[in-house]
């Protein structure tokens, strides 16, 4: 998905630097007039190519959805009272550990959805996982005991999804309003895949 963007931006590079040539010929040539034009050319292709090597770099990291596809395979294993592991294998061979407490794994997600003209770019909706964290089935317990939050976001230069939500200038380009989130017992040894679908996050067990 970002090929086609680093392309366009490099495109775009290019033919802002031709244009800033020309206009330097302008210059030298003592045509004020179409000097300007070339270099207000030249700013707008150097803005559209930074505009796309920057949406570019923002979706790396983000698995194109189009289909129910498999985004981690979670181990739990209880380590106590309300206490357990969350062992996760991404598909592209990373595994991380982490230690919640509850009695159920959590896991959410963030979802960048593009519009109809950006799909056009190659531009599909796409997701990140993003946190996960230990929940307790008795709410008493949810309100009350101590609570574990984990990051599975990779940091990022770009984040495409806060920078949304921070400028309604990006609006017409897509959505970052939606999260999606699922739950599964963790009080017993299981192995779970988490898997994104067109409509959402789910999760289901895998046979022993």
């Amino acid at each position: 998905m970002p090929d086609t963007l680093w392309w366009l931006a490099v495109l775009f590079a290019i033919v802002g630097v031709a244009m800033v040539i020309a206009a330097g010929t302008a210059l030298r040539r003592r045509r004020p007039l179409r000097m300007s034009l070339r270099l207000l050319w030249a700013l707008m292709f150097l803005a559209a190519g930074a505009a796309c090597g920057a949406v570019a770099l923002g979706v790396q990291g983000y698995r194109a959805l189009t289909h129910e596809e498999v985004a981690a395979v979670v181990r739990t294993e209880p380590l106590g009272p309300n206490r357990f592991q969350a062992q996760f294998r991404f598909p592209d061979g990373r595994e991380v550990s982490y230690t919640l407490t509850g009695d159920q794994l959590y896991v959410d997600a963030r979802i960048l959805k593009w519009h109809p003209w950006a799909n056009v770019l190659g531009l599909n909706t796409a997701y990140e996982l993003d946190r996960v964290s230990g929940r307790y089935h008795d709410l008493a317990q949810e309100q009350q005991q101590p609570r574990t939050v984990l990051s599975l976001a990779p940091e990022r230069k770009v984040d495409l999804f806060s920078l949304r939500q921070r400028y309604v200038l990006l609006s017409p380009l897509l959505d970052a309003d939606y999260g999606s989130a699922t739950f599964a017992a963790a009080d017993s040894s299981a192995q779970y895949e988490v898997r994104v679908s067109t409509t959402g996050l789910l999760i289901r067990q895998l046979s022993p």
